[in-house]
């Protein structure tokens, strides 16, 4: 009997089918979509996040442990649109997982259900850390969040069939309580309007975007090369004519380029949660957008 079902289990492997009474294993790529899964899954979701906010998710290893925690899941939900190129390919073909592989339904990539900006006709790697279909970054915007949200319970629902009616009631009132707080934070939000800043790395095209802000100049002359002194330079003369309010940079992103900058120009350095985890107050998704307006409405005091 053992053995028999042994064969079973191996065979519902092989099919990319789990069994009814074990919770979706979710490997998620970044901590957003870790939480995500949390807030739409409940206790039914066992997750796993890959990276933590203190780590810039464009380099990261392809670890044995990782291979074996994604190896064991039902569910790869990452942000996708390159942003993981450098790592999820290798973890993939090592984990030999059929279930979380292109093309099945465990395999969930957040940039395909929204809108990407910035996408380029041509890429090659003279220009830095740029990707073609679009900038990835799409999480500093809770209004795509709202849209993976929508598309990742579909998908909750697809693979575990059994507690469907879970994770559409549990939707609802994400949704309920997210379109509430997206209003708040945007009444909160107004004064930043307008407000022009300096980025460590385009990371906030979205973010920029929804918030009305306006980027004057980037510290990284190309996306994930440290700056140069004469990159520097050139962006204090250039605030001498078109000044910043401030210089904002990620929690995983090393500072002293900023605090060098922020020394001769007397503007202050904000330095933003960027994902779940950045700070302590980011402990949520509620909490990341929370302390990003809080802190950046900080710096116009």
């Amino acid at each position: 009997m053992k053995v028999f079902m042994k064969n079973i289990v191996l065979l519902l492997a092989i099919l990319g089918i789990r069994p009814v009474s074990a919770d979706v294993n979710v490997f998620a790529c970044e901590p957003e979509w870790g939480a995500l899964a949390k807030e739409l899954g409940g206790s039914q979701v066992s997750v796993y996040s890959a990276t933590t906010a203190f780590q810039d998710p464009h380099h990261i290893q392809a670890r044995p442990s990782l291979i074996a925690k994604l190896r064991r899941a039902d569910l790869l939900i990452c942000t996708g649109a390159e942003l993981e190129i450098g790592w999820l390919p290798v973890l993939l073909r090592q984990a030999g997982n059929y279930r979380v592989q292109p093309g099945q339904p465990g395999h969930f990539m957040a940039t395909e259900h929204v809108t990407l900006l910035e996408k380029l006709t041509s890429v090659d790697r003279s220009q830095g850390d740029v990707h073609a279909g679009g900038n990835p970054h799409i999480q500093t915007n809770p209004h795509n969040i709202a849209k993976v949200a929508k598309s990742l319970t579909a998908t909750l629902a697809k693979i575990d069939t059994t507690h469907t009616a879970e994770y559409l009631r549990r939707y609802r009132d994400f949704d309920k309580r997210w379109q509430t707080a997206i209003r708040r934070w945007e009444k909160d939000a107004a004064p930043l309007k307008g407000v022009k800043v300096v980025v460590h790395h385009k990371s906030w095209v979205y973010m920029m975007n929804w918030l009305g802000m306006k980027v004057v100049a980037s510290l990284e002359a190309k996306p994930g090369v440290q700056p140069s002194a004469g990159h520097l330079s050139r962006i204090v003369s250039q605030l001498s004519i078109e000044p910043a309010q401030m210089v904002i940079r990620a929690a995983y992103q090393e500072g002293r380029p900023d605090r060098w900058l922020s020394e001769r120009t007397k503007i202050p350095v904000v330095v933003l949660p960027f994902t779940v985890g950045g700070t302590d107050r980011a402990s949520d998704l509620f909490g990341l957008y929370e302390n990003t307006i809080a802190n950046l409405l900080k710096a116009l005091e």
